[in-house]
């Protein structure tokens, strides 16, 4: 036999072993099954339910107190300690009263001061020491440019007598028309003239203000 029949017969046999396989596991399933399925539903017709209360068992008796043994009483229960929990201290309330502010005095008005006592009286004027007061002057004072200009008039003024009965101050009123004139009064009369001053009611020496008699100033000729 060649190698190539015998090939051929060892594929035949191999299918021949598998095709059995199945045609017997085929069969011996469906028996199987179908057995199965009848013993089941034969059973399931024959079963039959019965209830069955289960009753509930007896209370168990407690056990007798054991004979001859002291009564111990129960050991004390000692409470837990108390824990102590540091609360905070209530907040401070500061309540700010209001400022009252000092009350205002009332403004006292000062008393009017007392009127000033009336200043004393004059009694008595200032008087010329030589009387006339154009005694004073003489052709001698006359002045150089009044001369070279040929200038004459007549001169008035106001004089302040002091306390010490020298004048103080000359106020020229009337003019000559001539400055040099005019200032030569005022002149003479600082330097010259001398007064008895006034005096008040008390007696006592002030200054006063005359005025002069018209002195005339003339060239001689």
């Amino acid at each position: 036999m060649s190698y190539a029949q015998r090939k051929e017969l060892t594929g035949n046999r191999t299918m021949s072993i598998i095709f059995t396989a199945i045609v017997v596991g085929g069969l011996m399933y469906a028996i199987i099954t179908g057995l199965a399925y009848n013993v089941i539903k034969k059973t399931a017709e024959n079963l039959k339910v019965i209830d069955v209360e289960e009753q509930p068992p007896p209370p168990e008796e407690p056990p007798p107190p054991p004979k001859d043994m002291p009564d111990v009483p129960p050991p004390p229960v000692t409470p837990p300690p108390l824990v102590r929990m540091n609360t905070p201290p209530p907040p401070i309330q500061v309540i700010e009263s209001p400022v009252i502010p000092p009350p205002i005095p009332p403004v006292v008005a000062a008393p009017p001061a007392p009127p000033a006592p009336p200043p004393p009286r004059k009694v008595q004027s200032a008087q010329s020491a030589k009387g006339d007061l154009r005694t004073l002057f003489s052709a001698d004072d006359y002045p150089a440019s009044a001369l070279s200009a040929g200038a004459e008039g007549t001169v008035r003024a106001s004089l302040t007598i002091g306390p010490d009965g020298r004048v103080a101050s000359c106020n020229v009123t009337q003019s000559s028309g001539n400055g040099s004139l005019d200032s030569a009064t005022c002149n003479i009369l600082r330097r010259r003239a001398k007064f008895t001053p006034a005096k008040d009611s008390n007696g006592q020496p002030v200054s006063d203000t005359i005025t002069t008699p018209p002195i005339r100033w003339q060239l001689e000729g």
